[in-house]
């Protein structure tokens, strides 16, 4: 199966961009967070730097493409996640700097740590959900956008689970709106990482192709599945939840050995 997989490395990309896709479509966030451990274990990069760069122009890819049916839809804010975006620009692009200079190995353990925190929030967020969002101003929004483009530079992650909690906590939008105009951030904050990692060669740029090409596939597939769905997201959400967890786990039990 491993001889097969690597064998075929691009249509191996092309079908777990189309995982990575559909999940963003489903449950609109965390999907993203599969790109690297994707890169590195299933298409077979091996250097997690070269995966960190690769797989965060997909992510920028396919969030600017799923942010255009968002706006078409009218749910996207553009002010807060402009301004979202551009407080969280440079913390993106000392996120990857740093990034390139950390061991790989512990980079990976990171990763696997900040999945399992995902996970955990990706559970919990029903309840969040629930609750009426009180706004904490823009000040507020600011810090979370540094904070988010940090991590999203550092690990080559899309940060949604840390910008939608941010934009209802800050403006008091809806849940819907958050995950809409957060896409912003998650393709300025993935173009970041990319051009910084690019810089240092640190792209196969025909994998990142295939994987852009199965985002594509996948976020349209899964754009009809979710237009059918009267109910079942929180356990697709479960449901995926448990599969990062797991992959976490998986992770860093192969970089402690």
């Amino acid at each position: 199966m491993l001889f097969l997989l690597h064998a075929h490395p691009l249509m191996t990309a092309i079908g777990c961009g189309g995982l990575i896709g559909l999940v963003l479509a489903l449950i609109g966030g965390g999907g993203s967070v599969l790109a690297t451990p994707m890169l590195v274990y299933v298409i077979g990069l091996g250097n997690p730097h070269l995966a960190i760069g690769t797989g965060a122009i997909g992510v920028a890819v396919n969030a600017a493409m799923a942010l255009a049916g968002h706006a078409r839809a009218g749910r996207v804010r553009w002010r807060s996640g402009m301004l979202f975006a551009l407080c969280g620009l440079g913390g993106a692009s000392l996120g990857s700097t740093l990034g390139k200079l950390c061991d790989a190995e512990w980079l990976l353990r990171g990763l696997s740590v900040l999945m399992l925190v995902i996970a955990a929030s990706m559970i919990l967020r029903r309840t969040a959900e629930g609750a009426a969002a009180v706004p904490t101003g823009w000040r507020r929004l600011a810090g979370f956008g540094a904070g988010s483009g940090g991590l999203a530079g550092f690990f080559g992650i899309g940060g949604g689970f840390m910008i939608v909690p941010g934009l209802v906590r800050a403006t008091g939008m809806s849940t819907a709106e958050a995950v809409a105009t957060s896409l912003i951030a998650v393709a300025a904050f993935g173009a970041t990482t990319a051009a910084n990692y690019a810089a240092s060669g640190l792209v196969d740029w025909p994998v990142a192709m295939a994987l852009i090409a199965g985002g594509l596939l996948g976020g349209l597939g899964g754009g009809v599945i979710a237009g059918r769905l009267s109910g079942g997201r929180d356990l697709l959400r479960y449901l995926f939840s448990t599969l990062v967890a797991a992959m976490a786990l998986a992770m860093l039990a192969s970089t402690l050995n």
